[in-house]
Order: C-alpha cells, then structure tokens, then sequence
C-alpha cells in the first residue's frame, strides 16, 4: 500500500513539473517577444502584433475548419464499409420434445454513391466558397490588426511629444518663480506677480503629472494592441510623420505605481533673474512627408479591387447560390451500389449478395419553403454587398477629406508655432526689462504651449487618418502575414 502511495505523489509531483514547466515556458515566450532595451520601430510592433494576436489565431483556425468543411463534402463520393456480427441462439421446449439451434454470423457490406445529379458537387462548391470567406476575413482581421497597432503607436509617440511640452513648460514656470520671486525681493514686482508665478507654477506639474499618466495609458494602449503584457522597458523610434530630435524615453511601466511630491518651490536657478529662456522644443521642428498619391477616384478603385471584407461578401453569395441548387436539385434520386457478404457456421453458408438501388424522399410543401428561403439568401447577400459598397465609398470619401484637410492645416500650425514662440520671446524679454506686465508674460506662454500641443494632435490625427485611409483601400502593407504563415 505504501508502494502504491509513493507512486501516486511520484506522478502528481511530475504532472505539476510538466505543467508549470509549460506555464513558464508560456510567460518566458510572451516576454522574449521584447527584449530590454530594445528600440522598436513601427513594423517590429506590427510584426509582435501579427506573430501574438489571439484574432489573427482564431481566424486561421476558422480557414482550416473551412478547408476541412469542404474535404468533408467530398467524402460523400467515398465508399462507407459496414461489418456486422453476432452469435444467435434460439430455443423452443413443449411436451413431447425440446428444440433449440445456435449459431454464429458475420456480414459485411460496401456502399457506394454512384450518382446524385449534382447535389453533392453543390455542397462541394459551397464549402469552398465559404472556405474563400473564410480566407478573405483572416485578411481583414491582419489589416485591423496593422492599424490598431498604427494609432496605438501614434498615440504613444504624441503622448511622448506632449509630455515633453509640459515638462519644459515646468521648467519654464520654475525659472520664471524664482525670478520673479528675486524681482519682488527687491520691490520691483508686486506680491501679486509672485502669488500668480506660484499659481502657473502649480498649474504646469499638474498638467505635467497628467502628460505622464496620459503617456503611461498610451504604453498600455499600444501593448494591448500588440497582445503583449510584463514587457521590459523599450524605446520607440520615430516615423516618417513623427520624426523629431528630442531625446527618446524608455517605455517602462514598472513605475506605474510611483508618486512625486511636486508640491515644492523649485530650486534656486542661477540664470534664472536674467531670463526665463524659452525653450525651443524641436517638436516635429523639421517636419516633411510624402503626400498621399492615391486620388480619392483612385481610392475607390482600390478598394473595390483589395478590400477582403468585401470579397468575403461576394464568396458568400455564390455559396448561398451553390446552396440554392442542392436545394432544388433535393427531389432528385440517389443512385447508390452495394456488395455484400455474409458467413453463417451453422451450416457453414456463404452467401454474396450486389444491388443497384435508386430513392428519393420529397416533402414537396417542405421542399418548396425551402427554395423560397435560399432566393431569399441570395437576395439577402446581394443587398449586404450593395451596402457595403456604399458605405465603402462614403466612408473612403470621409477619410480622404480629413487627411487632405489635416495635410493643409500642419504646415499652418507650425507657422503659428514659430509666431507664438517669437511672441513669448519678446514678451519675456519685455517683462524681464519691467515694460511688460505679468498677464501679458503668461498670455503669450500660454499660446505658445497651446500651439504645440495643438501642432502634435493635428500631427497625430493626421497620422491616424492616413492609417485608417490606406485600411479602407486595403493598401498592401510593407509587413503583413498569410494564413500560411
């Protein structure tokens, strides 16, 4: 018994081993998908996202129980091979005798399907309509994929952007207390400009603190997209449409936790009573980008060609078709074969036995209900492409309009950029001389900082409207993944 007891922990202890030796290797495999440190691009994050998506997964498992629907169809051209036996004992007792007789049997039989007036290569095509759909929406869940990935990622370089706005503007703040405050130490400035610098002071780290916690939820947002969780820190790496110089910030989330108190007076800066020296943030300072070379007339074109969503439409009409004509084609007969063979020992028979037999079975209410119901189908599936059609083009037509519109506002932002940060300068300069007031200082740096967030969300909106834009065309994309794959 003991024996037995030890034997039984042996192999629990050894399943538990194997299964977290699995779970490990699970965790272990999500992890080395990012390596510390690394700097990713926007096509590594596509890519982690394409090799790790649970949608792109559950597509291709739907394509191949697609393809096996339609081995299946044809299996119905197979022969099906029956084997019976059995021992049979029969037995009968009255007064003057008593009988009784047992025996053993075996019997085997093979059917074939010789011919069925097509219904059987309707199923066949059927099936492999529905397997393309099947095909074609696996393409549509990788283009979905590639632009969540896309706005995450742009979403995580404008947080990035913007973050580093306030927290120049912080530094701003700071310089310009302590100037103010050495201002008011020597009875040039009010209490009241002092009172108002702590107040601005105050205001910028709060505005900073949301920057870093909007930040950190765009690092969420853009790990979710690429289904990746407990991701060491990494860089992200700036992009054609988000191509500035400022020093690259490691994503990390490990901190997500922790608090400052800002609450403080900042530092004495030693420069700080000379001037408040405006920062010039090279925010997107050099931005350049390759207009879109579609048309919108070409846009459409492009999508009617290349959208999957719409071809999965158009599969599942002839399948629907194909559906139709088994449909009718049901009171048609099924020519079938059959050989057998049969053994008995109690008189060691054998016999062979071969037919050819015709059947139908027709509800001829039933069967008429039914043909109503597949023209239905198929003026159900004519509708839903009719309808996606349109909405393809109203929906590419929307998109094309905002992205040339955010084309042609960016350069005008930078130019009010460039304005408010010439008018911060000289309103800095005039405060710090005692010609300008302390409302006219903070006017100018409030334009200013609004001028640059509003630069990096036209900038960012822009990007995400020329994502969704080549989504809507189904533009090829550099990286992308077959179902082979």
């Amino acid at each position: 018994m003991k024996f037995y007891n030890n034997l039984l922990k042996g192999l629990i202890l050894g399943i538990i081993i194997i299964l977290t030796s699995d779970i490990a290797g699970a965790f272990e495999s999500n992890a080395s998908l990012i390596k510390a440190g690394a700097k990713l691009t926007l096509s590594d994050c596509i890519q982690i996202a394409l090799d790790n998506s649970p949608n792109i997964k559950k597509a291709a498992f739907n394509y191949k129980i697609s393809k096996n629907d339609v081995s299946l169809a044809k299996t119905a051209f197979f022969p099906t091979i029956g084997i019976g036996t059995g021992y049979y004992f029969n037995g009968s007792y009255n007064r003057n005798r008593d009988t009784h007789s047992n025996y053993y049997n075996l019997s085997t039989n093979l059917n074939q399907l010789i011919w069925n007036f097509g219904k059987t290569n309707s199923q066949i095509k059927m099936q492999k309509f529905k397997s393309i759909a099947s095909l074609y929406t696996f393409d549509n869940t990788v283009l979905d994929t590639i632009f969540a990935v896309k706005t995450n990622y742009f979403g995580v370089l404008a947080a990035k952007a913007a973050m580093d706005i306030n927290r120049a503007n912080v530094q701003i703040n700071e310089r310009n207390y302590q100037r103010t405050k050495a201002f008011f130490d020597e009875g040039i400035r009010s209490k009241i400009d002092l009172v108002n610098a702590e107040v601005y002071l105050s205001d910028s780290k709060i505005k900073y603190v949301q920057a870093v916690k909007a930040y950190q939820n765009a690092l969420v947002k853009l790990n979710n997209s690429m289904f990746v969780a407990h991701t060491p820190a990494y860089e992200i790496a700036n992009t054609e449409l988000f191509n500035y110089d400022n020093k690259e910030i490691p994503v990390n989330l490990d901190k997500i936790s922790d608090t400052k108190d800002l609450s403080n007076p900042p530092k004495a800066v030693s420069d700080a009573v000379l001037t408040s020296r405006v920062e010039q943030l090279a925010i997107l300072e050099n931005y350049k980008f390759q207009p879109f070379k579609y048309t919108f007339e070409e846009c459409e074109q492009l999508a009617l060609k290349n959208r999957p969503d719409l071809k999965a439409y158009e599969a599942t009409l002839e399948a629907m078709k194909q559906s139709l004509k088994y449909i009718k084609r049901e009171y048609l007969p099924d020519i079938t074969g059959s050989v057998g063979y049969g053994f008995r020992d109690h008189i060691s028979t054998n016999s062979i036995n071969a037919s050819i037999g015709l059947q139908t079975n027709l509800n001829i209410a039933q069967e008429k209900f039914k043909i109503d119901n597949g023209k239905l189908q198929i003026q159900l599936a004519e509708n839903d492409i009719e309808l996606i059609k349109q909405n393809i083009y109203f929906d590419i037509q929307n998109a094309y309009v905002n992205m040339v519109q955010l084309e042609e506002e960016i350069p005008l932002m930078a130019v009010k950029v460039r304005q408010t940060r010439e008018n911060f300068e000289l309103a800095d300069g005039r405060y710090a001389v005692g010609l300008g007031d302390y409302i006219e200082l903070q006017d100018a740096k409030q334009n200013y900082n609004t001028a640059q967030n509003s630069y990096v969300q036209t900038v960012y909106n822009y990007s995400v409207a020329r994502a969704n834009l080549e989504r809507l065309i189904a533009l090829p994309q550099q990286i992308t993944i077959t179902v082979e794959d």
